[in-house]
């Protein structure tokens, strides 16, 4: 086992944790959550995306949250590009970097995208080039590296291909991501090895939704294979679409106190973390979706 001393976490709460809310989210709101974030420590957060308001209103106000966030010195902020119009848009607000998408699996791609998982890559082809020439880094996003909700379970052969077309249009980095929440621990460490065969460890992250409650499980997973990138969401924010009733992301809070249950260093204040989520949470009207924020909240009020 190859555990690292130290993980670093990428908070995807603002931008994929907010987009599918119904009730209209105001940008100050957006922006105060990733103010609290920073100050709690992390060092990555997904703000927002440059997609068409009309599929995704959620993030029409994303110039005035990326204009109103106050930029910390070694904090990265990344956004969504779903093409180069969005990229374009995107550009003006200087993110250091953008994600593009896909899936392992045909069925979805077709369904979500309209189109083969070869050419989704090839549309993003331009997009990469273009930020790299404008010296922004560029993440993939591979969805239902595990399972898929039309196919069922995703062979590793899948995942490959996929990371290796990512690697072909010169995506740096890669998330693995159990996007329904229905992977358990071999799966996951299956998918990363798969990965492994195109991008080194250091360029690949976790991306667990607990859905089945196995997000924890798979984290603890994907440490054993020596991954120290994650992401997750403040408050446990983001269902998952594709499965009714179902949680969508990993608790960050959840993730921060197994990380330090373990000895492993993540430069976050649970307690300030455990805040920030709260005050998303309250603004929503709902309670955290963070297991370890609820505990901890109770305890403080004895």
């Amino acid at each position: 086992m190859n555990i690292p001393s130290r993980v670093r976490l990428i908070d995807v709460g603002p931008r994929d944790g907010l987009q599918n809310e119904k009730q209209p989210v105001p940008a100050a709101v957006k922006i105060e959550l990733v103010h609290r974030l920073q100050a709690a420590g992390l060092k990555e957060i997904e703000v927002t995306s440059y997609v068409s308001p009309k599929w995704v209103p959620q993030m029409a106000d994303n110039h005035d949250v990326m204009a109103g966030i106050v930029r910390q010195a070694g904090v990265r902020y990344s956004v969504l590009t779903p093409n180069l119009k969005g990229f374009e848009a995107a550009l003006l607000d200087q993110p250091h970097e953008i994600v593009v998408f896909g899936a392992a699996s045909e069925a979805f791609s077709q369904k979500n995208i309209n189109c083969s998982i070869a050419e989704s890559i090839e549309r993003f082809a331009p997009v990469v080039a273009a930020a790299k020439a404008a010296g922004i880094a560029v993440r993939g996003a591979m969805s239902c590296t595990v399972g898929c909700p039309y196919e069922g379970d995703i062979a590793p052969e899948r995942v490959a291909y996929l990371a290796g077309l990512m690697k072909g249009i010169g995506v740096e980095r890669v998330d693995v991501a159990d996007t329904i929440g229905v992977g358990t621990p071999r799966k996951v460490q299956a998918a990363i090895e798969a990965t492994l065969k195109h991008f080194p460890i250091d360029s690949i992250s976790g991306h667990f939704h607990d859905t089945y409650g196995q997000a924890l499980s798979n984290t603890l997973a994907a440490l054993e294979l020596g991954v120290w990138n994650f992401q997750s969401s403040v408050a446990g924010l983001g269902g998952c679409p594709y499965a009714k009733g179902a949680t969508g992301n990993v608790a960050t809070e959840d993730v921060v106190y197994l990380l330090h249950g373990m000895g492993i260093e993540t430069g976050i204040d649970l307690d300030a973390l455990v805040d920030a989520g709260q005050f998303i949470s309250d603004h929503l009207n709902r309670p955290s979706g963070s297991r370890v924020a609820r505990a901890l909240l109770a305890k403080r009020q004895g």
